[in-house]
Parts: C-alpha cells; structure tokens; sequence
C-alpha cells in the first residue's frame, strides 16, 4: 500500500467495506438460515435509505486472555450510530450476532454507553436492535459492570427521551432488564426470547423442562407476562412498526409530539356509535371500533393488545393531533379494572404524561374484579398505580362516560374528581356508587324480605333507585360531569375541547420525586 495520502485513503475505503461485509459470508449464511437479518440490514430497514452515520466502526477490544487476544473482530460485534426515521433524528445500537454472538465486552459497553450519552444529550430518540448472548464471559466482571452503565443511563434518560426496544434475538440474564426499563418493547415470533434464566437453569433448579419460546418468547410476554408491547411474526413488519410508533412520538419531553394534516374531517359526524355501544348495560361491544369512529380515519395503535385485554390503551391522532387512548374493553370480563388491567392502565398514563400526548379516557366500567385472588394479588396496590398515574399526569385529560361509570372503578378512570380537565358523557351513562339491583339489595334487603312478594317489591325498589339516582343527567346536575353529549358528536367534541386545553399548564408542588404504589 502507497503511504501517500490517496493510498492512506485508498486503504481506509477498503478496511470499511470489510468491516461493513461482516466477519464472514459463512457468519451470514448462518444468521440468515436462523430466518434473522444482519445487524445492518436491521438498520437499513428501520432508517431512512442513505441516512445511517456509524460511530466507532473501527473500535476494537482490548481484553486478554482465553484467546480473546487473537480475536480483535471492528465493531467489537455492536453496530452504534444515528440516522433519520421520517425526517427526523433518532439513535440507534444493533448486536451483530455474527462477532462474538453479539455478547457484551468492556469496548462494545462503552460504544453503547457513548451512544446513549449522545441521544440523551441531542434529545433524539433511542432505539436498540437486542441479538446477543449477553455478557462475554472472558472478560468477566468488566462485561457486568458495562450492563450497569447500559441500565443507569436507560433510568437517567427514561421519561427524557422515547426509548425502544426490539428483540430481535436471543436476551438472557442481567441484559433482560435493558429492556424492561425502556418504554416500549417489540418482539419477533420464533427467533427473540427474553429470560433472566434459560431453561437449563430453570430445569436443573426447579426440575421444569420448557422450551426457550414457552419460557421467554414472543407470545408468553405478549399475552401472558406483559414485558413485550408488540409481537410480529417476521422483522420486517416489526420495524416498520416501529418507525411508524416513533412518528407519532416527540424527540422528547420538551417537544410536542408531531402533528400531521389529517383529511379526516374535525366535526364528521359518528353516528355509527348510536348502533355499536348497546344501551343495555348488560350486553358487550368492542371498544376498539368505537375508538376507531372517533379517531382520524379509523388509525388506532394499539399497545400491549394481548396482555390484560379488560382495558384497551393506544396511541391515535384527533385532527392530526397525537393522542392517548385508555378505555375500558367491555367484550373482555364485562371491562372490569383488575390487577393487570390496572399495571397496564398506569404505565401508559405514565409514558403520556411524560411525553406531552393528552389523554382521552372512554369509561364503561362495573367495577373493581371481585375475588379472594384479586384481593390477595394486590388489587389495591395495582389499582392505586391507575389512580397514582392520572392525579400525577399534567397534560390535557378529557374523559367521557358511555355507560357504566360505578364505585371506585369509575373515580379511577379519569373521573372530574381526580382532575380531568373535562368530563362528558352520553345519554346511556350510569354513575352511580353501584348498579341499581345491587343497590337496592343492599338499601332495602329487610324490606324485601318482608314482603309478601319479594320479587315484585325488588323489581319496584330497583326502578326507584335507577330513577332516582342513575339517570342520565344526575351526575350532569351536580356538576360531576361538564356536558351530556349526542354520541354522534363526540369526536368533534373531542377535537374541540382538546384544542382549547392545548395551550393547558399545570404545576405540581416541588418534591424530589413522588412515591408512587409499586
């Protein structure tokens, strides 16, 4: 090689395009039998084309011992940089399972450190591509100590800028918990598993024996464990969602979220609502398709669709505006608030809050979920984190009754008492402290006792109360609700009230930080 500066350079291009190529075709053939994408295809497939900026490229590791001395591989198997995801700035780190099975050393920690010092620092989101085997046990205590840099800067930054999660592989151990302090987590059917302890260890402790999917894969922690947001089925389709999450996400907390043109008209009327919600408390309906008339031209996002399906919480546009979905999922236990339903409920509140979306709470609601195991799983203590969240959040908040609205289900979701900014509710709303039959057993049990007709007294007494205390316009009359609204014009309602609390602030009283119900 010349050392004049065209050969210095000449030499430059071709070290980068091999480092680019990968340590191997083998090493790719391989990840590709496994039905994954390389690291830098993953990147190319969540950024805008031609907009990557590598950092570190050519960072290798300087560990001894075990080998490790002869093995030097650039990159030191992670892939760290910054690109655009419509237009906009957002960071990104890949484990290239390729070099070292994407495991954590002391050089590829401070890459990733390095990395998340620059987003926090530029306030542009973060996202991380997981397909690694987790520590590099060669190097011992120095790959633990790099997760606990990976983890203080994830808390550092949470509520600050989004941070997303996509397991895309294999995450074992002390690296599960990266993702568990993000604030959203995406996982791919058949190829990502996420567990503190893999089977071998579960089996030789326990004596269990399951499988790395029926222990940590996409569906257990989509339907049953709550840690992954989305589950797809191929990568894909799992990182174009989330570069369509991350366009409707602020950069970050000091940002409103973007707004887009939307050709849905504001004032369209949703006179389809009239037939979907049924006036008959006792009958159930989706709440998804009532959100889907109210919203721009019907785009709901959903978050956490297949885990505590009781409560129905996502992420919309109103007039081009982003906005937060809580509701209750009457076709799911009648939308009673559980212990799940409630974590789940609280968190989203949370991330709203902290990334200035407003909230629109649809409450249909009999209550709490009765039972020896709710009680002892901690209903209080979950329920308390949705009630927590919403006193705690600052950003608009407009909740509207559709029927149901009892005891202290109903002050939880969003109530006026609890500080919604504004409160409507339909024609078919019932708030009351319980519905009328239990009521009524409970006010008139010895009158109906004594009667000669208990049945008929019952049925007499029951209308009575319903008449008296939950028709439509009694909580309206106390000023417990602001307005009783047509439901075909809820949306323009919506859109309307929102706009006016655009310019909404609120303080809270200074303190270090809350303490909020764990």
């Amino acid at each position: 090689m010349r050392a004049d500066s065209r050969g210095r350079t000449a030499e430059l291009h071709e070290l980068r395009e091999r480092v680019r190529r990968g340590p191997s075709e083998k090493a790719t053939a391989a990840q590709h039998a496994k039905g994954k994408l390389t690291a830098r295809e993953r990147i190319e497939l969540l950024l805008d084309a031609g907009t990557f900026h590598e950092t570190e490229q050519l960072r290798r590791h300087r560990a001894q011992g075990f080998g490790l001395e002869n093995k030097r591989p650039y990159t030191d198997g992670v892939i760290t940089g910054w690109g655009s995801v419509h237009g906009r700035t957002v960071f990104v780190y890949a484990h290239d399972f390729r070099v070292f099975g994407g495991a954590l050393g002391e050089a590829h920690a401070q890459k990733i450190h390095k990395l998340m010092d620059m987003a926090l620092a530029a306030g542009a989101p973060l996202v991380s591509l997981n397909d690694g085997a987790g520590a590099r046990i060669q190097e011992g205590v120095t790959a633990l100590a790099g997760y606990g840099g990976i983890f203080l800067r994830n808390t550092r930054a949470s509520g600050v800028i989004p941070q997303i999660s996509v397991m895309l592989g294999p995450c074992a151990g002390g690296a599960a918990y990266s993702p568990a302090l993000t604030d959203f987590v995406f996982m791919v059917r058949d190829t990502s598993q996420v567990f503190v302890t893999g089977p071998d260890v579960v089996k030789a402790v326990t004596g269990e024996e399951i499988g790395h999917d029926g222990l940590g894969g996409a569906d257990v922690h989509a339907g049953t464990s709550g840690v992954c947001h989305f589950a797809y089925d191929d990568e894909e389709t799992c990182l174009e969602e989330v570069r369509y999450l991350l366009s409707l996400l602020p950069a970050n907390n000091r940002e409103q979220p973007p707004r887009v043109r939307s050709a849905d008209p504001p004032e369209r009327a949703g006179t389809a609502l009239l037939d979907l919600v049924p006036a008959d408390g006792n009958r159930a309906y989706d709440m998804r398709a009532v959100i889907g008339e109210l919203v721009d031209d019907g785009e709901f996002f959903e978050v956490h669709e297949h885990w505590a399906s009781n409560v129905v919480v996502g992420l919309a546009r109103l007039d081009g505006h982003v906005v937060g979905v809580v509701g209750n999922q009457p076709a799911r236990l009648a939308g009673v608030l559980d212990t799940r339903a409630s974590e789940k409920a609280a968190r989203f509140v949370q991330m709203c809050d902290a990334f200035s979306i407003p909230l629109v709470t649809l409450v249909d609601v009999p209550g709490f979920l009765p039972g020896v195991a709710q009680e002892h799983g901690g209903i209080v203590r979950h329920g308390a984190k949705l009630l927590y969240a919403y006193c705690n959040a600052t950003v608009p908040r407009v909740s509207v009754v559709l029927r149901k609205a009892y005891g202290g289900a109903y002050i939880v979701m969003d109530s006026q008492s609890i500080g919604s900014d504004v409160t409507y509710a339909w024609p078919t709303n019932e708030i009351a402290v319980m519905g009328a039959e239990a009521a009524a057993d409970v006010i008139f049990r010895r009158r109906i006792a004594e009667a000669d007709d208990p049945r008929a007294v019952r049925a007499a007494l029951v209308k009575e109360y319903a008449a008296e205390l939950i028709h439509p316009y009694y909580a309206a009359e106390r000023g417990l609700v602001d307005d009783v609204i047509d439901p075909a014009e809820t949306r323009g309602t919506l859109v309307r009230t929102l706009d006016m609390l655009r310019s909404k602030h609120a303080d809270l009283p200074y303190r270090k930080h809350g303490n909020p119900p764990q």
